[in-house]
Formats: structure tokens, C-alpha cells, sequence
């Protein structure tokens, strides 16, 4: 049985999410940089504090969605030990 999405704290999951996103990035020797530049940003702070949560920032789907591309991975590897 998995568990229920009422049982999930978001920020925690937040944070699960950004540590797998720097996971990943850090595989394919990408910069934090180079992400966000392929992302469509002019700036390193989307990706330096969505991984980490700061001042309240995460990704979002569409984020996340044009972060699988990029790094040519699952999505849903994003998401490994949130639920």
C-alpha cells in the first residue's frame, strides 16, 4: 500500500524533489549554470534554489518537465522517495 497523497508534506517533498534534480544534474556533469541557460533563464538562482529550497523556491512541473528533457531523464525519477 503507498502512501496517501494527504499524508505527503509538500516542503518536505519539495526538498526530495530538488536534492534528485541536483542528483541528476551532477551525472551528466552539468553546472547549475548550464541547466538554467537551457532552461530559457539568464539566471542561476531558479535551479541554485529550487535544489535547496530557498526562500520558498521549488520547481514546478514545467520546470521539472524541461529538466527531464534536458538531462534525458524519467520524470518521475524526480519524484524517488517522495511517496
Amino acid at each position: 500500500m503507498g502512501v496517501s497523497f494527504l499524508d505527503i508534506d509538500i516542503n518536505q517533498a519539495y526538498l526530495i524533489i530538488g536534492k534528485n534534480v541536483k542528483k541528476y544534474r551532477m551525472q551528466k556533469g552539468m553546472s547549475q549554470w548550464t541547466l538554467a541557460t537551457e532552461m530559457g533563464y539568464e539566471s542561476v538562482s531558479i535551479v541554485s534554489m529550487s535544489e535547496v529550497c530557498s526562500r520558498n523556491k521549488h520547481f514546478n512541473i514545467e520546470h521539472l518537465i524541461k529538466i527531464s528533457k534536458i538531462l534525458e531523464v524519467d520524470i518521475e525519477h524526480f519524484f524517488k522517495g517522495v511517496f
